[in-house]
């Protein structure tokens, strides 16, 4: 979704992954709780995580979506606590890099301390971007924002499909809003003739007016 960033194709991951303990996890297994201290990264070799916060009433908001060869836990190096939560969206196995193999892996490989200093800038700016949206643009226009970032080339017809099947109450994790305001949405536009789902897969059928 808009929150992840290209998997990762540095040769280094695959090395690191190789020095870590291989763990799986059912889905919708919580792999890291916010406020907890932990010292271990967790590099994703099979399935899809999510990292997410959380307030006391059940309301989420999704900060990013991470598959094979993409990694989380990095923030908790500094000795602090995990600042999110990360859940297995399906089931899942990942390398556990605890802090001295790291450590000990940057020290040998020290250009790969600058891919995780340039990956960590990218989140932080999506991060900015994301409350930047939630703060100033209202529910309609961040869907409309998620839709067009998510859509595959137009086909033929000039239709574009998203990249990835996601249910309303995903769209609604990565919006801050309610599931009901995302389908309500996603009918209206679905009646005008802009979108159409077919087989669980939502189509952009023209371009999202700018206002609804």
């Amino acid at each position: 979704m808009s929150d992840t960033l290209p998997p990762e194709t540095s040769p280094h991951i695959e090395a690191l992954a190789a020095q870590g303990v291989s763990r799986r996890y059912r889905r919708g297994a919580l792999i890291i709780q916010e406020g907890e201290t932990g010292d271990s990264l967790y590099i994703v070799q099979q399935g899809k995580l999510r990292a997410f916060l959380a307030d006391g009433h059940g309301k989420e908001l999704t900060l990013g979506v991470y598959g094979p060869l993409e990694y989380v836990g990095e923030m908790s190096l500094d000795g602090g606590p995990r600042s999110a939560n990360v859940e297995a969206l399906e089931p899942s196995t990942c390398a556990v890099i605890t802090r001295q193999v790291l450590l000990d892996y940057i020290a040998a490989h020290p250009e790969f301390a600058l891919e995780m200093m340039a990956r960590l800038i990218r989140r932080a700016r999506m991060a900015t971007e994301s409350a930047r949206s939630v703060a100033l643009i209202d529910v309609y226009g961040r869907l409309v924002r998620l839709l067009n970032q998510m859509a595959l080339e137009p086909d033929a017809q000039g239709a574009r499909r998203l990249n990835e099947r996601v249910t309303h109450q995903q769209l609604a994790q990565h919006l801050a809003c309610s599931r009901e305001m995302v389908s309500r949405l996603l009918k209206d536009l679905e009646t005008g003739g802009y979108i159409d789902v077919r087989e669980r897969w939502i189509w952009l059928l023209k371009p999202l007016p700018a206002r609804w």
